[in-house]
């Protein structure tokens, strides 16, 4: 059954360029993930359509309510009996590694809930239960951006998506290491010559090249996680 992912938002408009090109809609078209999106405006109350609230104890900024997010988040569960893993986009939640997303890419079913103003009430939060993540150390206007790259992440890695069956195997993150140099036509430009393993036609000699790039550019680019990755290797058993 194909992925169902709910995104929850005050502006549904953002998405449609988005899920409508490259690998989001791709997907779509193949059956293998479906997009619903939902207004937390269409749930307001009052004739103001009003969504947020300025915070008790003042303070910038206006703060988003509960019923509205409550309501839009029973009126999205309800159309599909697939119970679904609530993820809420927010700068102070869990770190949106690759680690994350093959966990997230193996759900049936997502909703991401797409904040914006200075926040949610806190009580959303203690009430609904999501899985707070953050794309990163920064803040941005709201979450409609984190939750397109959420999205992008998850995605290609449905099987089926992708066009080569091991597609994300040697890409950056997915042991834990970047991703090697790769090269096209032509063979040189401007002085820049394709390394000649590349052009041996050996894959056993390639692959222990490409291996050996990718633990060196993660070392000298990324020692956090070479530290991380040598850390694995010392605790793996041994055969």
């Amino acid at each position: 059954m194909a992925l169902r992912i709910d995104i929850l938002t005050l502006f549904p408009e953002m998405f449609g360029p988005f899920l409508g090109t490259s690998i989001p809609k791709r997907a779509a078209e193949k059956g293998l993930v479906s997009y619903q999106l939902t207004n937390f405006r269409d749930f307001a109350t009052d004739a103001h359509k009003s969504v947020d609230g300025k915070p008790f104890g003042g303070g910038p900024g206006m703060v988003m309510m509960c019923q509205t997010v409550f309501d839009a988040v029973a009126h999205a569960e309800q159309q599909d009996p697939r119970p679904a893993r609530r993820v809420l986009l927010s700068p102070q939640g869990k770190k949106l590694e690759q680690s994350l997303v093959t966990e997230l890419a193996r759900d049936e079913r997502l909703l991401l809930i797409s904040g914006r103003y200075e926040g949610f009430d806190e009580r959303i939060i203690d009430g609904l239960k999501p899985l707070e993540v953050s794309i990163g150390d920064y803040v941005l206007s709201g979450g409609e951006l984190a939750a397109m790259v959420l999205i992008d992440a998850v995605v290609r890695l449905i099987p089926g998506v992708l066009g080569a069956a091991d597609g994300p195997v040697d890409e950056t993150f997915a042991d834990g290491l970047l991703e090697h140099p790769q090269y096209t036509q032509p063979r040189e430009f401007a002085g820049m010559q394709v390394p000649d393993v590349l052009l041996s036609g050996n894959h056993q000699l390639i692959a222990r090249w490409r291996l050996e790039q990718r633990k060196q550019r993660t070392q000298q680019r990324r020692p956090d996680l070479w530290q991380r990755f040598q850390s694995r290797l010392a605790n793996e058993p041994c055969e």
